[in-house]
């Protein structure tokens, strides 16, 4: 199973439709968005992926009502885990607060990061860690996305030019 995550797009519309586009044209089967949407009307391109999203609210999502009302509450308060083709994952925006508990506990096959808006993967023991970097590229002028294999658990960043 692939599937496709995603962070701190910061209300970058042409980058969120290019990344759905990517999303949609590499078969993701699920999308995982970790927070710093910012505002409700940055989640009206997640309408046309080809699967289902979740995500997590970011520091900088001030309007975490009408979020989690556009999404048809699929913006979930960090941590949030799931389970999807028999691999436990984690997800969150903060990693400061969350990061090491969940990498050490050594319970998740695939942890995923948003907030420093810089890609990094990493192995730690069984688990797979990715911070997809900035989808929005308002930081550091590089738009990224991730794309994982869960059933090899690989990950390829994938910059959206």
């Amino acid at each position: 199973m692939k599937i496709g995550i995603l962070s701190d797009t910061h209300d970058n519309l042409p980058r969120i439709r290019q990344a759905v586009d990517r999303f949609n044209q590499l078969g993701v089967e699920f999308v995982i968005h970790c927070g710093d949407f910012i505002a409700p009307f940055s989640l009206k391109p997640l309408q046309n992926l080809n699967c289902e999203y979740v995500g997590v609210f970011g520091n900088n999502d001030g309007e975490k009502m009408g979020l989690q009302s556009s999404s048809s509450g699929r913006i979930r308060v960090e941590p949030a885990t799931i389970e999807l083709a028999g691999r436990k994952i984690s997800f969150f925006h903060d990693i400061e607060i969350f990061f090491n508990l969940a990498a050490d506990s050594q319970a998740f096959d695939l942890i995923c990061s948003g907030h420093t808006h810089k890609a990094h993967v990493e192995r730690r023991g069984k688990s797979l860690i990715v911070n997809p970097g900035e989808c929005g590229g308002w930081l550091y002028g590089t738009s990224t996305i991730a794309m994982v294999d869960l059933d090899k658990l690989e990950v390829e960043i994938i910059k959206l030019e």
